[in-house]
């Protein structure tokens, strides 16, 4: 049998059997037809019979079909702000690796710390960090800016993946760096495409705002402690022979002096970049909306021609996040309107009945971080199973501060466990520089370590600010 006809299978296999159980009482047949053609959904985005995307719009028609949703209601997920915010953030990483803006800020960082190997690691997350501040495309952050830099380095230095050479440089690169990005990820609210949903499902089951200078105040100070601890641990354990670089410095100071001064297009950009950020960061003391800022953004990089239209329709990968971005935050919210986060929040909270909210949320939050392992992307982790825990948290007692920060990190951070975790992973382990084995030791230890980081460091930090 064709493995793609193996897939459809356990596809529909899962939603016919959550069809077919009797449903709980009080629960209504739409809402447990939506779990249903939700579950199915989710199966769909992580065995991929088709296309995470198209798998998202067949669950959105399907909706309709089976009266699980009115049309209009099924398709309110495309007039979501939040879903045109990813899209027009990814417009704007397209203008990064058009202009080589980001590329230019890579070669500065390499040329001012790259002397030695963890100083060169540094250099690129040091950049990434810049362009997770408004770029969640972490596949055109990894891909299209950061890799390309990384290998080029790693070759000058004659590691390369399948001639022995590959643990010379390579391989601590390729381990370091996506280790950071999950970092990264949780650090901004634009770390990655999923942080949105998380900031509406948050919105809708509390009263709580996760903005983009709440979430990056209440991330920075762990975030700031695991991005320096992480590397060392790699660094420590999974050395690289080459300790040195200096000729990474001479890469880049010949690279910039080839790229010249900044072009028109790459001043206007930056200026852009720069405005975007400090209007995100100084939300509390205006009024204008995120997304609204960020079209502003596109608007002028289309007026000064940084970006011209052939540009946004030919951007693929933004128009794809938006169909299974707009699809899924649609079925998320439309199933946390129902009962049943509730029906299996009380169900869950029964059975810890005794126990005290803190030890609860610790067995929580640790189901739902290595539950990672079982799923091939964040947005799929977090459409699944946040709701569900975060509904659970609160009805053990757990604060609601505390119980939407440790959720909303964690699904980024759980992450790094495997080379499918999220859309980075398979980029950086495709290069062949890392095997499999080392990745998952590596992401176990790194897992260990963050938890403890952001559990402990990030608890403190959370305290001081009021979270709980």
């Amino acid at each position: 049998m064709d493995k793609k006809w193996i897939k459809w299978l356990i596809v529909l296999g899962c939603g016919f059997i959550i069809a077919i159980i009797p449903r709980p009482e009080g629960v209504t047949r739409e809402a447990w037809t939506l779990l249903a053609i939700f579950v199915a959904t989710i199966v769909g985005s992580i065995v991929q019979p088709m296309t995470g995307s198209a798998m998202v719009l067949l669950g959105v028609i399907a909706t309709t079909v089976f009266s699980a949703l009115k049309i209009d209601v099924a398709l309110s997920g495309y007039a979501d702000k939040y879903v045109w915010l990813v899209l027009a953030a990814f417009f704007i990483s397209r203008a990064m690796i058009k202009t080589g803006l980001g590329h230019r800020i890579a070669l500065i960082f390499i040329r001012l710390i790259g002397r030695k190997t963890i100083g060169l690691g540094y250099s690129l997350v040091f950049t990434d960090f810049l362009l997770a501040s408004v770029i969640p495309s972490t596949g055109a952050r990894a891909g299209g800016i950061i890799l390309p830099i990384a290998r080029s380095v790693s070759e000058t230095y004659d590691s390369r993946p399948h001639d022995g050479t590959a643990g010379k440089l390579g391989t601590f690169l390729m381990n370091l760096l996506y280790q950071c990005e999950v970092i990264l990820c949780a650090t901004f609210l634009t770390g990655q495409a999923s942080n949105m949903m998380i900031r509406s499902l948050v919105g809708q089951q509390t009263n709580i705002d996760m903005n983009y200078s709440a979430w990056f105040v209440a991330a920075i100070v762990p975030a700031a402690v695991s991005l320096l601890v992480i590397p060392q641990m790699i660094y420590r354990f999974f050395p690289p022979e080459i300790k040195e670089t200096p000729n990474a410095v001479e890469f880049a100071r010949k690279e910039l002096k080839e790229l010249g001064p900044l072009s028109r297009q790459q001043k206007i950009l930056l200026g852009v970049f720069v405005v975007i950020v400090l209007l995100w960061v100084t939300s509390p003391f205006h009024e204008i909306d995120a997304t609204v800022i960020a079209l502003l953004g596109i608007a002028f990089l289309l007026i000064t021609q940084v970006l011209d239209w052939s540009d946004v329709t030919n951007e693929t990968h933004a128009w794809e996040v938006f169909i299974w971005y707009g699809g899924l935050v649609m079925m998320a919210s439309e199933l946390g309107k129902t009962n049943l986060p509730k029906l299996f929040a009380e169900g869950v909270a029964g059975q810890m009945k005794g126990w005290s909210w803190i030890t609860a949320l610790i067995v929580l939050a640790l189901v739902y971080f290595y539950s990672h392992y079982g799923f091939a992307s964040i947005t799929a982790h977090v459409a699944a199973m946040f709701v569900p825990f975060l509904v659970v948290s609160i009805a053990i007692g757990a604060p609601a501060g505390l119980a939407v920060l440790v959720l909303t990190y964690f699904s980024n951070l759980s992450a790094g466990l495997t080379h499918y975790g999220t859309t980075p992973a398979p980029i950086y382990f495709g290069t062949g520089y890392v095997k499999q084995a080392q990745w998952w030791t590596i992401g176990l230890i790194a897992s260990i370590i963050n938890i403890l980081i952001w559990s402990t460091v990030g608890l403190g930090w959370w305290k001081l600010l009021g979270w709980w």
